[in-house]
């Protein structure tokens, strides 16, 4: 897209960073063969590659309907399209559709309900709701590097009243500081990125705290928590005491992390209301990986969305059976 038909964007804080106008999104995406060549040039920028065997061997176009390539390579010579070996595979919806999905995704802040996404793209509700789930793979950044730090780590606990639950739900759900029957979510925030990663866990006992941010933050970064007991014995550790109306003591203080639990929680209350505590940790993965792309164009966000699609599946009956 030329310069001059790009419209500077900005988005609250990250005025630097170039957005994509709906104007734009429709000329970029006017049809499923341009959302395809888009997403096939991301996939294989130099050139298609059979995704069961990796040869680069390959036929294009074939006779297929919905298969444009062949592998070439002995033993495999099967049909494939840029869908196969991703979280689009066996999707019944367009390329058109994925595009637009991914682009609303990455630039909504507090998130897409099932029900817009199902009236915007003209899809039944039950197709937009896995689709959301699936694009929400996308972003699992939990494998990434430690964090070099200073780092901050917190907990938060989302979840509603122990008196509107039915009694099985109530006595299954955990229990934790100032979060009885709700469910803990713990993060880690790096200073130096701004960079966060975040889960669900069990519980809030020490082995539990301490083991995610040991995993997530370098041995020899500096750690930054409220005064809740199970962080006590970290090394390079500092506290903030919030029971005494203490928030920030010099270095010492969580408000990075803690502006990501409000994110969090917008989205949670404001867009869907209701999260069910099996699709959880996929919701957090999402506005984690927002985040932390938060800084990039958002043509690259996107493209970082299709690149996580690659090796990853969810299909309608495993996400039901979660």
């Amino acid at each position: 897209m030329s310069d001059e038909n790009t419209v500077q964007t900005k988005a609250p804080g990250k005025a630097f960073r170039k957005g994509m106008t709906l104007v734009e999104l429709i000329r970029k995406f006017p049809d499923n063969k341009a959302a395809e060549a888009w997403i096939t040039e991301i996939r294989w920028p130099d050139g298609p590659e059979c995704p069961r065997c990796g040869c680069d061997n390959v036929q294009h176009p074939t006779s297929h309907k919905t298969m444009p390539y062949r592998c070439r390579g002995n033993g495999c010579r099967r049909f494939f399209s840029v869908r196969v070996g991703t979280v689009m595979q066996d999707s019944k919806l367009g390329y058109q559709e994925w595009a637009i999905a991914v682009y609303l995704f990455n630039t909504s802040l507090k998130s897409v309900s099932s029900v817009k996404l199902h009236r915007d793209l003209g899809v039944s509700q039950k197709s937009a709701w896995h689709l959301a789930h699936r694009i929400r793979q996308c972003w699992d950044d939990m494998s990434a590097e430690p964090f070099a730090g200073p780092v901050e780590a917190d907990e938060s606990h989302f979840g509603g009243k122990a008196k509107n639950m039915h009694a099985k739900v109530r006595c299954e759900r955990i229990t934790g500081r100032g979060a009885v029957d709700k469910t803990t979510v713990v993060g880690v925030r790096d200073r130096a990125t701004g960079k966060v990663t975040a889960a669900v866990v069990d519980n809030t006992d020490a082995a539990t705290l301490q083991g995610f941010v040991n995993d997530h933050a370098g041995v020899e970064a500096m750690v930054y928590t409220d005064e809740h007991e199970s962080y006590r014995g970290l090394p390079n550790h500092a506290t903030v005491r919030h029971s005494v109306a203490e928030y920030v003591n010099g270095q010492a203080h969580v408000n990075g992390v803690e502006s990501f639990w409000a994110a969090l929680k917008r989205g949670y209350h404001g867009t869907f209301h209701h999260v069910s505590l099996e699709h959880l940790d996929r919701y957090v993965s999402e506005f984690a990986g927002r985040h932390n792309r938060c800084p990039m164009v958002t043509e690259d966000m996107m493209a970082e969305s299709v690149r996580g699609m690659v090796g990853r599946r969810l299909t309608y009956e495993e996400l039901i059976a979660s």
